[in-house]
């Protein structure tokens, strides 16, 4: 479980993300920054971190969020209580993880509503072709209009 060779996000996939060069120029919205957090084996640290990280989100006054994973399994914990930890605090959030055929998270929760699946294999599984189930163009396009789209709706319940 967890990372696997096409799910592995290459040295050049970081250099050229696809997320952060949608949303950054985006003239929409202004991009606050990236947190990067790990995925720590514990239950508990797995909450503290995603409750640390929807906190900062929170402190930036950020209007919404993209959460992206890059595992699966014990992963999806983390995932799952980030994506909690940010709708708790009423910030719109939206997802991004390899689904494919597995097709169910091992944990869910109510905020996880709106989430883009970046699996691209045919089969809709893991493979071992390096970077083939990565972020595109067109994934962090989906996931910034689902992001537009949930801000705009809670600025209408206003």
């Amino acid at each position: 479980m967890g990372i696997g060779p096409s799910t592995k996000e290459t040295t050049l996939h970081h250099f050229r993300d696809p997320l952060l060069n949608i949303v950054s120029n985006d003239d929409d919205v202004d991009l606050l920054g990236i947190i990067v957090a790990g995925t720590p084996q514990e239950n508990e640290d797995k909450v503290f971190v995603a409750q640390r990280a929807a906190s900062w989100v929170e402190a930036m006054r950020a209007d919404g969020v993209i959460v992206s994973i890059d595992g699966w399994g014990n992963s999806n914990i983390d995932f799952a209580t980030a994506l909690e930890e940010i709708g708790k605090r009423d910030i719109p959030v939206v997802g991004m993880s390899f689904v494919g055929t597995q097709a169910q998270f091992v944990v869910t929760n109510q905020y996880m509503d709106t989430i883009v699946d970046f699996n691209k294999s045919k089969d809709g599984i893991e493979t071992e072709v390096v970077g083939e189930n990565n972020v595109v163009e067109l994934d962090a396009k989906k996931a910034l209009a689902f992001l537009k789209l949930k801000m705009k709706n809670k600025e209408a319940q206003k």
